[in-house]
Formats: structure tokens, sequence, C-alpha cells
């Protein structure tokens, strides 16, 4: 009898390949015929599941997306816990903290280059940049909500501030680890954070 595949278990498979070689080679290398020698695969079968680099590199960075996007839901607001711990720890998710975030953001970095010269990459970047806004947007919600915000706080503005801080700690973090540590991002984080409290 014929093995079973599970076709969504394979693209992932080939995804997660993909993000080892962008993180290893280069987003420039990572290439249909280059996925499929590294997962082991022919490049009929990786072209079973992507036609295109575009495509393949289109699914990569959804799952990225959707990884984060995950984490981020599963967080559970508990009474017992310090508000300003678990917003941070919420923000977190998209800070390359550990081995799979940092990972993460540096495929999410390589896509992002890419993007500026395929187009069919926008809408997709267009949509996570939207959805991590949103994320941010409902961090300085819950600090008002909580009623530890300072009063007459611009809304619009904290959320505009508090992602580009995010975005370049983050790209800082990657770039310059020994200038700009992991200890030195995340007390950044809490020194903003803490500025937005009464």
């Amino acid at each position: 009898m014929p093995k079973q595949v599970d076709h969504q278990k394979r693209k992932i498979q080939i995804a997660e390949t993909t993000w080892k070689v962008i993180v290893e080679e280069g987003i420039e290398q990572a290439t249909v015929r280059r996925i499929a020698q590294s997962s082991g695969l022919s490049v009929g079968a990786v072209r079973y599941y992507f036609a295109s680099q575009s495509e393949l590199l289109h699914f990569s960075m959804e799952l990225v997306a959707d990884r984060v996007m995950q984490r981020a839901k599963a967080r559970k607001f508990s009474k017992d816990r310090d508000p300003l711990e678990l917003v941070t720890e919420a923000v977190s998710e998209v800070l390359p903290v550990d081995e799979e975030r940092k990972i993460e953001m540096e495929v999410w970095l390589a896509f992002s280059a890419k993007v500026l010269v395929d187009k069919t990459l926008r809408e997709l970047s267009d949509k996570v940049y939207g959805d991590m806004h949103e994320g941010f947007k409902n961090v300085i919600n819950a600090l008002q909500l909580l009623d530890i915000a300072k009063e007459g706080l611009d809304l619009e503005m904290e959320v505009n501030r508090l992602h580009a801080i995010v975005d370049g700690m983050a790209m800082h973090h990657l770039l310059n680890p020994e200038q700009f540590t992991h200890e030195e991002m995340m007390e950044t984080l809490k020194y903003h954070l803490h500025s937005l409290l009464k």
C-alpha cells in the first residue's frame, strides 16, 4: 500500500528548510533547486507544492507570521501577574529573544528586503505589518484598560512609536548582538513601556 503523505506537513517542512537556507546562505540562495537539495527532495517534488520561488517564499513567510500570531493569541491574561510583565512578554513575541524567534526575525528581515523587488510579496508584507500594528495597538489599549497608562496618551502616535522601537531594537540586536545585547534590548523595552505608565 502506498505511503500516505501529509501534504500540509510536507509544505511546512519545505518552508522550514527554506528558513534554514535563508539564515545560513542568504535569501538569494533560497531557490527551488537549493531547497530541494537541502530538504532531500527532488526539484519536481518541491515544485509539486510550489510552482515558483515566489510561491515558496510567500508560504514560508506566511508560516513565520502565523507562528508569531498563534503564540500571541495563546497568551492568557492573569490577575495574579504584574500587568507590565505580561505586556512586556506579549511584545517580546516579535523580538529575537530566543533561537526560534531569532530565526523568524532573520528570515523576516531577508523577506522584507525581497519585497522591494518582488511585488507579488507586497500584499503579504502589508497584511503582516497591519496585524503587527494592531497587536501593538492592543498593547497600548491594555495599559489604558488596566488604568495604569498616563492620562492623555495619543493612541495612534504611541502605537507608531512602539512599532518603530520594537523593529529598531530587533534589527540592532540581530546586526550588532555584542553592542546591543539581549539584556539591553529587554531593558530598553521595559524602560519604554514604563514611560507610558502613571
